[in-house]
């Protein structure tokens, strides 16, 4: 059949694409468990609640198998003439997308079971959401980096507004849903135009066209400008990140926590890819705009963060501000291009476990106190030492404090910058500086009140932690303190990676 409507289209011969299933791996693993929860889901029904939550434990490690055999095998491949590529770089990628979803599964596990919600659906759309990251991480074309942003972005509006019968959830969901669709429009509209100058859907093929100044600069400028503004709503850069606070406080907290992350992680991804292999060769556009992205996220979200009350909100406003500080290599990438991916790709994977880990301490503390007021966690190491000690690694590691991660996260920010040893580098770096000692105050008042202060009420009734949230406190603890007490081994070696030219 499919000969005979070849030559409708001009073809003389249907070929189908050479297909590396061992490249795929990672994608076809997860999509294979996500349908095997689906129908387990329709035949069992509630009999298979109690099922759900370690299936897909089990189909994220069984995901991360193809991942550690691509790495020890240490040759990139690629598929659909470049547009889908496995290298150092999308494996890193896909392993921080692959744990960030088992901790938010451990997080999730008592959370779901003990509220009114339907189990399984969630965890399928969990699955999905995640299986659009992985894909994401291999995307060097536009069509597929628009399909793995759907892929990822529909299954969390829906995980977001979870809560059926809360309007706070209800809300959050459809702000979430709104603002991503009209991102997802303004991002399609600057794809299109950079398709009719280039000609092709290919980012290395893109770069190459738009790098040779032409009559059609305008319709490239307005396309990466709509391509990059796009993305920054989806990473909740400041003025784009109206959406966020209110999305946070009413989303499930496991789900905000995935948002926050693995969702968060995936938009700059797509800005990585796109700005490293489609759009290097006109760094004259995209700096300036992810310089001013940058200077303005870290400050407004800083500033508002100082003003909360409620810690949800704080760590909205907080994750506005640490986008400002991951999109701040990207305002040098055309001059040190290798510096900026390496300093952006280390932030991602860092922030990633401070953060999972500081709303996992979040959910334990509101077993207790049912809300998440900041005054809630006065007097917290009064009766749950564990959980102070574990929450002031968390804070202090956003702060930037050694030796925790988060230090090595802003040094690398800091080298990138101050090594592009030009005056608008400079001066992002001081942003950064001033940022670093603006937010400290807010999660050094916090840190305060837990150690410091009396509970309120006197209540010192201990906190329960259900095994799996335990585990994932400790998980994202050990790793916070690796990737800042040893970083040499346990993030340089992997970060120093290429994305220059589909590389």
């Amino acid at each position: 059949m499919l000969a005979g409507i070849a030559p409708l289209f001009g073809a003389t011969e249907f070929v189908r694409p050479a297909i590396d299933w061992h490249a795929a791996a990672p994608e076809l693993t997860l999509l294979g468990f996500g349908a095997l929860i689906t129908m387990i889901d329709i035949g069992w029904l509630e009999r298979a609640r109690r099922i759900a939550a370690p299936l897909t434990s089990l189909a994220l490690l069984v995901t991360l198998v193809p991942i550690i055999t691509l790495a020890l095998d240490g040759n990139d491949r690629s598929m659909f003439h470049g547009g889908f590529v496995v290298d150092d770089y999308s494996l890193i990628m896909k392993a921080t997308f692959v744990l960030a979803g088992y901790v938010v599964v451990l997080m999730s596990t008592n959370y779901i079971a003990e509220g009114d919600y339907w189990e399984n659906e969630y965890y399928g759309l969990l699955l999905s959401s995640i299986l659009g990251m992985i894909l994401m991480a291999s995307a060097r074309d536009l069509i597929s980096i628009f399909v793995a942003l759907e892929l990822l972005s529909i299954p969390a509006y829906m995980l977001a507004t979870w809560r059926k019968r809360d309007l706070k959830s209800n809300e959050a969901g459809l702000k979430y849903y709104l603002m991503g669709v009209f991102a997802s429009a303004v991002m399609l509209y600057g794809m299109s135009l950079l398709y009719g100058a280039s000609g092709s859907t290919l980012l290395v093929d893109i770069n190459d066209a738009i790098s040779v100044a032409t009559t059609l600069d305008a319709v490239v400028v307005i396309g990466i400008i709509f391509v990059v503004v796009g993305f920054a709503f989806k990473v909740s850069a400041f003025p784009f990140h109206t959406w966020a606070p209110d999305t946070y406080e009413g989303s499930p907290t496991p789900v905000t926590a995935f948002i926050s992350v693995a969702s968060k992680a995936a938009g700059f991804v797509a800005l990585l890819n796109l700005l490293f292999v489609g759009f290097l060769g006109r760094d004259d556009i995209f700096e300036p705009l992810m310089w001013a992205l940058a200077a303005a996220s870290m400050t407004a979200g800083n500033l508002m963060a100082l003003r909360q009350t409620n810690i949800v909100r704080l760590l909205a406003y907080s994750g506005v501000a640490q986008a400002g500080y991951m999109l701040a290599p990207l305002a040098v990438a055309g001059t040190v291009p290798d510096k900026a991916l390496t300093a952006s790709v280390t932030y991602l994977v860092i922030y990633a476990a401070m953060n999972l880990g500081a709303f996992a301490v979040v959910i334990a503390v509101a077993r207790k106190t049912r809300s998440a007021k900041i005054s809630d966690y006065r007097g917290l190491f009064h009766y749950a030492p564990g959980l102070t000690v574990a929450m002031t690694i968390f804070l202090f590691s956003l702060a930037g404090i050694p030796p925790l991660g988060g230090w090595l996260a802003k040094f690398r920010v800091m080298e990138a910058v101050i090594e592009a040893d030009t005056a608008s580098g400079l001066v992002l770096g001081i942003f950064v500086a001033v940022n670093s000692v603006i937010a400290l105050y807010y999660y050094a008042r916090i840190g305060f009140g837990m150690w410091a202060e009396d509970a309120p009420d006197g209540d010192l009734t201990p906190v329960n932690v259900p095994l799996s949230l335990g585990v994932a406190l400790t998980l994202t603890a050990l790793i916070t303190i690796a990737m800042g007490v040893v970083p040499g081994d346990v993030v340089g070696r992997f970060t120093e990676v290429s994305l220059l030219a589909g590389g």
